[in-house]
């Protein structure tokens, strides 16, 4: 498999955001297929990879789907209104390049008199360059969607890019899942479908996979820029972030401490995570069921749901390196 940035920008690359996921799973897919033992996608639109291994079932799931647009109405201008998918904020997301499933390309904008201020997403419109509404209408449709089309790059250490939340979790567990060799557990690595919208997927993928143990594999806010509101506690070049608790889940102390136990044993530099906003797939797997013993492994990373997230790749390093020993260490609970 290719190098983690190499891994990243490819994943970011692909159109997928909630409940259009079919490109992006079709390529984790192939990248998953070498290393896995059985590959298999539901009815809600998860891509389940089963690594076969003797002891319980642990569960790892990253979401696959971002945030983006969907195009609502077309003016007869050809301009295009659009409704969001996930946390778009308007005011991070205008002027920003966006692009369609089938290639089309446009910007966000504001209408000239909004107040940015206040600005809502109904005062915003994407000009794609048609001269009319029926020019419009033969490059996109009502129902198409669209994501940020902008850069993926190395900065120093770090990388930044739209959609990190959450490919680069994605990233993860493939660079774990080719990693790992003979596994103590039965593994699935399950790469959810609409999370941005309410945790969709985590939700029918764990009650269908019902493991002994689930960890969600997501980013998480941090705690080291200017100005810094307080709503996490994790810092970038600080390693894996260990959930401890978000606004969705509670951690079950005993995944926490195993977690914090294996990047002891293993070297692995690590931190805790409570954030004080925002949930990840274990707020749907730990009530799965009859309950399911939860825990999380986070990439720190800025500007969560703008077309600039930035993550630190040694952080993502070690959350590769802990979800691989995690995986491979004989759970006792």
């Amino acid at each position: 498999m290719m190098d983690l940035f190499e891994l990243i920008e490819r994943l970011v690359s692909v159109h997928g955001p909630s409940g259009d996921e079919g490109e992006i799973r079709e390529t984790i897919s192939a990248l998953a297929a070498p290393y896995a033992d059985e590959v298999s996608t539901d009815t809600l639109g998860n891509l389940i990879v089963h690594k076969r291994g003797p002891g319980p079932k642990v569960m790892f799931a990253a979401h696959m789907d971002s945030i983006g647009l969907i195009i609502t109405h077309v003016e007869p201008e050809g301009f295009l209104r659009v409704g969001r998918l996930g946390g778009v904020s308007p005011r991070e997301a205008v002027y920003t390049p966006v692009r369609f499933r089938n290639g089309v390309r446009g910007t966000l904008v504001p209408e000239e008199k909004a107040d940015f201020g206040k600005l809502k997403l109904d005062e915003c419109y994407v000009d794609i360059g048609a001269r009319d509404r029926e020019e419009a209408r033969r490059l996109v449709q009502v129902g198409d969607t669209a994501v940020y089309d902008s850069p993926c790059f190395v900065s120093g250490g770090t990388v930044v890019s739209p959609y990190l939340d959450n490919r680069v979790s994605c990233a993860v567990l493939l660079a774990a899942l080719e990693r790992l060799r003979e596994p103590e557990n039965d593994l699935y690595f399950v790469f959810t479908a609409q999370e941005e919208v309410g945790l969709r997927g985590g939700k029918t993928a764990a009650w269908a996979v019902a493991p002994d143990c689930g960890i969600a594999v997501d980013v998480t806010d941090v705690d080291d820029t200017p100005g810094s509101s307080r709503s996490g506690t994790v810092q970038l070049g600080k390693g894996a972030a260990v959930t401890v608790m978000n606004s969705s889940v509670i951690c079950h102390p005993a995944v926490v401490a195993a977690l914090e136990e294996t990047a002891r044993t293993q070297g692995i530099s690590a931190q805790r995570d409570i954030l004080r906003s925002g949930g990840t797939d274990a707020g749907a797997i730990h009530t799965a069921g009859a309950g399911v013993p939860t825990g999380g492994i986070s990439v720190p990373c800025r500007y969560i749901h703008t077309p600039v997230e930035t993550a630190s790749l040694a952080d993502v390093e070690a959350c590769v390196r802990l979800t691989a020993a995690f995986g491979q260490k004989k759970l006792l609970f």
